[in-house]
């Protein structure tokens, strides 16, 4: 029996238990719960209950049920809190994610309009550009372009991006300090060129996250990002002034 809440009701009761039992006992992706049975039996709750605890920490992300084999905990989303600067690096180290990031491309080309007007340069400047695909335990979840100034970065180089993590360069090699950054996010659709970059069907939801990095007045960094949203979401606590 539950006891000492009796104003909430038994099925939010039991699942914040299971949620409880999931986070002590480490319970890992795809690990496989207790049937409903020893739930009942457990907490003296009727099967239906339980069903409607279960049933809410599905629709909720928590676990997944297959016919005829049980519940089991679901991938964890990776959660990104905004409001301050982060790197993609250090976020997944702390959620336990072994990160990696993949470079598809490093090159210096001109830079077109948008690309321009994004780091305030005159047309055709010079620029670097850097495609990477960020992966989490080996599973793909971020696809980007990251864009600098040339003249600013004159010897990086695609060598140092594979050994350290390009704001760890910006910062100790090039003494910059971030004063701010502008993020902007909207959401989409895959196409077929991105979902088959990130191994995902057509028509996934993707997240938009458009990043401007300044070190005073200067824009020193424009980075476009398609993330996976069945795989990510961003959070931001707001405070009361």
């Amino acid at each position: 029996m539950l006891l000492g809440k009796e104003k909430i009701p038994l099925y939010c009761q039991l699942a914040e238990i299971i949620i409880n039992e999931i986070e002590s006992k480490g319970l890992k992706e795809n690990d496989r719960l207790p049937a409903e049975r020893e739930y009942s039996e457990k907490y003296k709750l009727s099967r239906a209950t339980v069903r409607q605890a279960i049933d809410y920490l599905e629709k909720k992300g928590y676990i997944y049920k297959i016919q005829g084999s049980g519940t089991f905990v679901s991938s964890r989303r990776l959660k990104q809190k905004l409001l301050k600067f982060y790197s993609f690096t250090e976020e997944m180290k702390k959620q336990g994610k072994v990160p990696k990031s993949k470079i598809l491309s490093f090159k210096i080309i001109e830079a077109d309009n948008k690309i321009s007007k994004e780091l305030n340069l005159s047309k055709k400047e010079k620029v670097i550009e850097l495609v990477r695909l960020r992966l989490a335990d080996d599973e793909k979840i971020m696809y980007e372009k990251t864009y600098l100034p040339h003249k600013k970065f004159l010897d990086l180089s695609k060598k140092d991006l594979l050994m350290n993590p390009l704001y760890d360069i910006l910062q100790n090699k090039y003494k910059l300090t971030f004063t701010k950054a502008l993020e902007r996010i909207s959401v989409n659709i895959s196409d077929s060129d991105v979902s088959e970059i990130l191994s995902i069907p057509s028509n996934t939801p993707i997240i938009n996250l458009q990043r401007w990095t300044y070190t005073g007045i200067e824009i020193i960094e424009y980075t476009l990002s398609l993330v996976r949203g069945d795989r990510f979401e961003f959070e931001v606590e707001l405070n009361k002034e």
